[in-house]
Formats: C-alpha cells, structure tokens, sequence
C-alpha cells in the first residue's frame, strides 16, 4: 500500500487550513508552473511520473465530490488550464492523464480539490 494510501485514510477534512491553503498563501514554498486569478499549477514533491503537476482552485472547496451547482464555471476552468499546463510542460503531443482523486477509498489525502497531471512516460492501464 502506497503512503498516499495510507494517509488518506488516516487524514481529517476538518483538520484546518490544507498544506495547499498554505501554498497558496506562500507559506509553504512551491515550485510554479501557471497561475491565474483562480487556480495555481505547481511541480509535485513527491512526484509519481517525470512530469507531476498538481493544479489547484484558489477557492478551497474539499474534494469533488463537495463541488456545488455554483462550482461548474471554475471546474471548466480548472479543466481548460490543465490543458494548458499539459502544453507547459510540453506533454500535449505525447498525451498525459489528468487524475482526480476523492474520498478515503480514492487515496484523496488532502481536503482541497485538486488536479494532477501525469505525463513523461508511458503510463498502465488500469491504475489502481
């Protein structure tokens, strides 16, 4: 079992400010790839393909399955910039997957809603 795993199923949304509330308000340094007035793109720490980059709303919604009616416009956005990171960091010609993770069982370890996006290499299929 994989760390993610077990920390998602230990962690606790109602914990307080997430590690990427405090990303976003530079708290805690990252590495990164796009901003705009929304959301912001920054390199993985612990990065599970050549290119790993996590692409997070400036709105702190938990998870998406928390998302609301009134979220559909910046989940398009947060969608139409993933695009845009992809061609970034160059994986727009070779393909990339976007993953979002949700729950405990969907090894979601931090309450706030973000993309990754995989790329680099050939990746499996199934995952999981």
């Amino acid at each position: 079992m994989s760390d993610e795993v077990e920390k998602a199923r230990k962690s606790n949304q109602d914990s307080g400010p997430s590690i990427f509330s405090k990303i976003l308000s530079k708290e805690i340094p990252s590495t990164a790839v796009y901003e705009d007035d929304l959301c912001y793109a920054f390199k993985d720490v612990i990065p599970q393909a050549p290119v790993h980059i996590l692409l997070i709303p400036r709105k702190p919604i938990p998870g998406i399955s928390r998302a609301e009616e009134k979220d559909k416009d910046l989940l398009g956005h947060l969608l139409l910039r993933a695009k845009k990171v992809a061609e970034i960091a160059g994986l727009h010609e070779t393909g990339y997957r976007l993953v979002i993770n949700d729950g405990k069982d969907g090894a979601q370890s931090v309450h706030h809603l973000h993309l990754h996006i995989l790329g680099g290499r050939q990746l499996t299929w199934p995952p999981g």
